[in-house]
């Protein structure tokens, strides 16, 4: 399968300019600074995926705010400095976000109105024009997590509109595009897009989620003092998740997978596998990882499986997360598996 050359091997920078407590300049520039990236090349990654969400780049009215592009390109210089590559991802647009905690949006309406489909194109016009000029460096995902299964053919048509605009003023940069239900590695045979040779699937894997995001405050119903192991049976797994008042779901409810191992992780990413091979297309898995509250050698024991699968395939990957957002490999409660765990990655 063809390999997503310079982004095998990285980690999110989520909670610096996206889904951050409050808008706060003091945040922005401290938060990650070029003594993070020094490290983190240090370590062995080649790329650092940037969620940012779009009120750092452009106020209420849609016009661009300098200081917020300052931050993605200080990102992108300390990147060129340490031999980093970086994938710029818009984690919220104007009028959509798929946070579970912004109960009121409305996930459906982006995808049919077309204002609000313009003012997303005006924006990203904006970025591949000042970061098009790096396509050897710099990478784009419109849109983080698509929610909603009603929406996968409108959300096909608007991937086609964007790389066509995209293509105007970045035609040689790499856009990575995912399908929905949170970009659900088994929604990846859904996508139907114009291709390129710079056009990248992209897919999110936090399975066995009942595992991933156990005791998660997030999550409608999760009980807070929840927890389980890795492994477990796949049996047990769905008789823990239909004992919680949460709706847990995931692929541990599909029929005709392997025991929850290597084998487990290969079936359910066969099809998005045969997709791309099909389609001569490089696969991407944008976000992995493990909530804090898991016990740690179960952390490691789950980050081995599904390292493997993604070395066996070449499946290019960015840990979730690098610090805090309850999963990052910086903070206290990994300090005791740090090493072994960067040893993993």
């Amino acid at each position: 399968m063809k390999r997503f050359e310079g982004f095998l091997k990285g980690v999110n920078l989520g909670g610096w300019i996206s889904q951050f407590a409050k808008y706060d300049k003091e945040h922005f520039e401290t938060f990650i600074t070029e003594k993070d990236i020094e490290w983190i090349a240090s370590t062995g990654f080649d790329h650092v995926r940037v969620p940012v969400d779009y009120n750092v780049l452009e106020d209420e009215d849609g016009n661009v705010i300098p200081e917020g592009f300052g931050y993605l390109e200080n990102c992108r210089s300390w990147c060129e400095k340490y031999g980093l590559h970086m994938l710029i991802d818009l984690h919220e647009c104007y009028g959509y976000s798929f946070d579970p905690l912004k109960k009121d949006m409305d996930r459906r309406k982006f995808f049919y109105d077309d204002a609000l489909q313009a003012r997303f194109m005006n924006l990203w016009r904006e970025i591949g024009t000042r970061f098009g000029k790096y396509p050897d460096q710099v990478a784009f995902e419109p849109l983080n997590e698509v929610v909603l299964m009603e929406v996968k053919e409108a959300w096909n048509g608007i991937l086609a509109n964007y790389i066509r605009m995209m293509r105007e003023v970045a035609p040689d940069s790499y856009i990575v595009t995912g399908g929905v239900c949170y970009n659900s590695v088994l929604t990846v045979p859904y996508l139907d897009i114009p291709l390129d040779d710079r056009i990248v699937y992209n897919f999110h894997c936090y399975e066995p989620m009942i595992f991933t995001h156990q005791g998660a405050y997030w999550q409608d119903g999760m009980p807070l003092d929840f927890r389980i192991g890795y492994p477990k049976t796949l049996k047990e797994y769905r008789e823990e998740g239909e004992k919680l008042p949460c709706e847990i779901g995931g692929a541990v409810y599909e029929e005709g997978i392997r025991e929850i191992g290597e084998g487990f992780f290969e079936d359910i990413f066969r099809p998005a596998i045969e997709k791309a091979e099909k389609d001569n297309v490089a696969l991407y898995c944008g976000e992995y990882g493990v909530i804090d509250l898991a016990d740690n050698q179960d952390k490691i024991r789950w980050l081995k499986d599904i390292q493997n699968v993604f070395k066996k395939y070449g499946i290019g990957r960015a840990l979730w997360n690098y610090k805090e957002k309850d999963f990052g490999m910086q903070d206290e409660r990994f300090a005791e598996i740090r090493d072994e765990f960067i040893a993993v990655l």
